[in-house]
């Protein structure tokens, strides 16, 4: 569906009053825009005249406030299709991430609520949604209600309904609460520095060092570390930038990419806070350089044949690893060194984790992260640390960010600068 965003820029307005309307009573509003076009939308279907001119005081009042909906006959199917193309779409630069948002709403949302208009929902549908939706699966409700806030925001912004029905309300009491875009890290799954020792020296003998020292030393995500090129080292100051993702851009199809390449496409990162710049631990340093020495060389014995992207973490054609290929590796480097059976993602968990312990600050150590907002905290309860940051669930990196205040972003960014795990002090 396209809606005619416009109609929302009137100028001037006009009510007429009540009058009969097929047997019933009812009035019309009159929006005038800057063009001198004017656009007449009739209310009807009042059974008294003391009705309709209860919604014609109601209707002149939204208009002055601007709170007026000119688009009152819009469904949620509709509406969800508008929004999922006019904005996520726009706002996302992989098609996963936008394939995670059409699941929730084509799945779970529209066959719930999709038949009903806009204006008719209220924070009892809503409540209902959340209610069978965590009977269902609880991590499915938590991403039903965050489609449901984002999107009923953009609903109003854009004058398709004049509040939300979904603020305020919560899942079911039974579940569990999580402080808002937070989830906590569980430290029986994270490394200790001995244990990351161990990993690092255990890893060199396998295509995935690399990765393995971007994720536990630096904090990269899986797509970014497959994203890192040679150009983005600074090598005077030691710095890396973080500024692409390997995926799926949207709109592409598979048959105009060579084999494999389809999902290994350049797209910008999840929110503007992950485009970020990391000092580079010494010991990964080294490692940069050394993995630059193999890279040449490979590119110098098949100079037909090597693709040269400048892909740190490629193959020994230049090719860029895919966003699975440390699967089998790193399970194995696991299982061969005694060390815990823990996600591939809980190595940036231990990145967190580590720097949490050493005192640091929580914001920097955010920025570090690439998060949104300011989502770490530590409480201390006697000699046990619970640690909190932020998810990472693909659907989450669209929630509005925070602006620090200009003193303390200053005082978080001289402490970002010296942000590193001091591996250099174990080899």
């Amino acid at each position: 569906m396209k809606l005619d965003l416009n109609l929302q820029r009137y100028v001037e307005w006009e009510v007429s009053n009540v009058m009969p309307i097929k047997e019933k009573f009812g009035y019309r509003v009159f929006l005038k825009y800057m063009d001198g076009t004017v656009r007449p939308q009739q209310k009807a279907g009042f059974s008294t005249e003391k009705e309709a001119n209860a919604a014609r005081d109601k209707t002149i009042g939204e208009l002055y406030a601007g709170t007026y909906v000119v688009y009152a006959n819009v469904r949620v199917k509709d509406f969800m299709e508008f929004w999922m193309e006019e904005d996520i779409r726009k706002r996302v630069g992989s098609s996963e991430t936008y394939d995670t948002f059409g699941n929730v709403v084509r799945l779970h949302i529209v066959p719930k609520l999709g038949s009903k208009k806009m204006v008719d929902i209220t924070r009892g549908d809503v409540q209902k949604l959340y209610n069978e939706k965590t009977e269902y699966s609880v991590s499915i409700a938590r991403l039903v209600k965050t489609v449901m806030n984002v999107s009923m925001r953009y609903a109003v912004d854009k004058k398709i309904i004049p509040i939300s029905p979904a603020e305020g309300v919560n899942l079911p009491k039974k579940v569990e609460k999580k402080p808002y875009h937070t989830r906590n890290i569980d430290t029986q799954k994270t490394l200790t520095m001995e244990q990351i020792q161990v990993l690092l020296e255990a890893s060199k003998d396998t295509p995935i060092h690399m990765q393995v020292l971007f994720n536990v030393l630096m904090g990269l995500r899986r797509r970014e570390i497959n994203g890192v090129k040679y150009s983005d080292v600074d090598y005077i100051n030691r710095t890396l930038r973080v500024q692409r993702q390997l995926g799926t851009k949207l709109g592409t199809k598979k048959e105009d990419f060579p084999p494999e390449a389809y999902r290994k496409q350049e797209v910008r990162l999840k929110t503007p806070s992950s485009y970020r710049t990391l000092p580079i631990p010494d010991y990964v340093f080294e490692a940069i350089l050394e993995q630059r020495k193999i890279y040449e060389r490979n590119r110098n014995r098949r100079p037909n044949s090597f693709q040269d992207f400048g892909y740190i973490c490629c193959s020994s054609y230049g090719r860029p690893r895919s966003k699975d290929f440390h699967w089998a590796h790193y399970k194995k480097l696991l299982k061969e060194n005694g060390l815990p059976d823990i996600r591939w993602h809980d190595l940036r968990s231990t990145f967190c984790t580590l720097l949490l312990k050493n005192n640091f600050n929580p914001k920097a150590v955010s920025k570090l992260m690439g998060h949104a907002k300011e989502l770490i905290t530590m409480d201390v309860y006697g000699d046990n640390r619970g640690i909190i940051a932020d998810c990472v669930d693909e659907i989450q990196a669209f929630i509005d960010e925070v602006i620090p205040d200009e003193e303390e972003e200053k005082a978080v960014d001289e402490e970002f600068i010296d942000v590193v795990i001091p591996a250099e002090d174990y080899f």
